[in-house]
Order: structure tokens, then C-alpha cells, then sequence
């Protein structure tokens, strides 16, 4: 079977008060209409892959670009997933490029790896100096419910902010110290991490009122069965990193906290993408 190549190019601009989108797709990877449910600057945008996931040798490459002032909150519709692979790898990439004041709000729904799946997913973030980002990825690891665990076949998850953050992990199905260890998922086969991200140091107030709000909402019912913990490895980093048994609950966690960092951060109530509650 063929593989299947995909890219898509987004440059949102910042016209006439309103953030609008100009784009060019090569493959499925197609931008939607853009909507404006805030009445303002933020442009909402969906991404949609028709083949629905990713086989072995298959590629999706995002390259976008935020020119200054603009702000755009781009989601999907539904999982991505990786399924079974014969040999050659998946492989999903992001590359952003934030000017000066510029915001991105990087909030696609969960990633689905398929037992024996050879996946990567890759983002890689550059942030101006005055540009801020609320990025997350989402992850989940098998079909438990379906009696379909992740026993072989291996991901990579890479998020990175050239020359500020790296973070880059492997896990492999029949890696048990990894999938079971007390310094590794703990049997867990759910996972996430959220961050905040700035182009330049983030003040010490607005970084503590950030880690505050997400600590805060961890500790509450009912997030609290989850494992969760929010740090900040860098001046210009905040992280929540998060282990369930389920990536719905996790899910739920994020979001409540990319709220509450969107009214702490820029003052902007959520407005959930309606694409979510379909």
C-alpha cells in the first residue's frame, strides 16, 4: 500500500482588527472555514485529515506562521491516530512561527497510538520576543476498553522551543521499567502536558498566578484521582504534565486549566471551539 503525504501552510495575519487566515494544502490536510465566536481579534480554526489517521510511512507536516498582533486558536474534530505498522514509521510535524505579539493557542484533541504503531509526532515552536503560546498534547496509549493494549510498537512525542525547551520522550510498548516503573508511567496509559510559553521571561507575579491557577485546579474534585504536577523549567516556561487511566478525564483537566491561563494570561474568557461539543 502507497503511503500518503500531507502538508499544509497557515499564515494568519492581523487585518483590519481581525486575525485571517491565507493557506495552501498539499494532500488531505485541509484548513476549514475560519469562525469568530469571540467578536474580536482570535481566529478559530479547524484542521481536518479525511483519512482519519496515520499507517506506516504516512506524513502530515503543519508549517504556520503568526504574523505580528495576530492570534489564532486552532483545533481538530476529532482523535488523531496512529495505526498498526509493518515496518516504516509515522510520522506528524508541526513548525510555528510566532512574531512579535503574536498569540497561538495550539489545542488539537487527543492522539490514539495503536497497539504495534511506529509513530512520532513532532512540534516545534519559535516564539519573537512579545509572542505567547498555550500549546498541549494529549495521548493515549492502546484501546483498553477494548481489550486492545499497547504492548508493542513504539511512539515518540517531541515538543520543543529552539534554545529555550526540549522535551522528548520514547515509549515502547514492551518497555516495562518505562510503562510500569514507579520513575515511568506507574501502569498509567493515559498522558499530557500543557504549557505556557512566552518569548521572553515571564514576570515573576504572572508566573506564579499561572502555576497557582493549575496547581489549584489539579487539587479539585474531581482531577485529584489523576497524577498531575505543574512546574516551571525555564523563565520562559510553564508546564502541567498529567497520568490517567483515561484520556477523557485528563482532557477535562486541560481544559479547565487553558481557561483558567487564558483569563490569567490575556484576560479573554474561554470560548470553547465548537467543534468540541459535536
Amino acid at each position: 500500500m502507497a503511503s500518503w503525504q500531507s502538508s499544509l501552510n497557515l499564515q494568519f495575519s492581523l487585518e483590519a482588527g481581525r486575525t485571517v487566515l491565507r493557506h495552501q494544502h498539499d494532500g488531505g490536510l485541509r484548513a476549514l472555514v475560519s469562525h469568530y465566536p469571540e467578536q474580536g481579534v482570535v481566529c478559530h480554526q479547524v484542521l481536518v485529515h479525511p483519512p482519519g489517521g496515520l499507517v506506516g510511512g504516512d506524513t502530515l507536516a503543519i508549517d504556520t506562521v503568526l504574523e505580528t498582533g495576530a492570534h489564532a486558536l486552532v483545533t481538530t474534530p476529532g482523535a488523531g491516530r496512529f495505526y498498526r505498522s509493518t515496518g516504516a514509521p509515522a510520522r506528524q510535524t508541526l513548525d510555528a512561527r510566532l512574531a512579535h505579539g503574536a498569540r497561538l493557542e495550539w489545542l488539537p484533541l487527543e492522539t490514539l497510538a495503536y497497539n504495534a504503531c511506529l509513530g512520532e509526532n513532532r512540534s516545534r515552536f519559535h516564539l519573537a520576543p512579545g509572542a505567547e503560546l498555550i500549546a498541549w498534547d494529549l495521548l493515549a496509549l492502546g484501546l483498553p476498553a477494548a481489550d486492545a493494549a499497547f504492548t508493542t510498537g513504539c511512539f515518540t512525542q517531541h515538543i520543543e522551543l529552539p534554545g529555550i525547551w526540549l522535551e522528548r520522550g520514547l515509549i515502547a510498548g514492551d518497555d516495562r521499567v518505562l510503562r510500569h516503573g514507579p520513575g515511568g508511567l506507574r501502569g498509567h496509559t493515559a498522558l499530557a502536558t500543557l504549557l505556557f510559553a512566552a518569548g521572553s521571561a515571564i514576570a515573576s507575579p504572572r508566573r506564579g498566578a499561572l502555576l497557582d491557577a493549575a496547581r489549584q485546579l489539579a487539587a479539585q474534585t474531581p482531577h485529584a484521582a489523576l497524577l498531575a504536577g505543574a512546574s516551571a523549567p525555564h523563565p520562559q516556561v510553564i508546564v502541567l504534565r498529567v497520568l490517567g487511566q483515561r484520556i477523557e478525564p485528563i482532557a477535562a483537566l486541560l481544559r479547565a486549566v487553558w481557561a483558567a491561563w487564558r483569563q490569567e494570561a490575556w484576560a479573554l474568557p474561554a470560548c470553547p471551539p465548537r467543534v468540541w461539543a459535536t
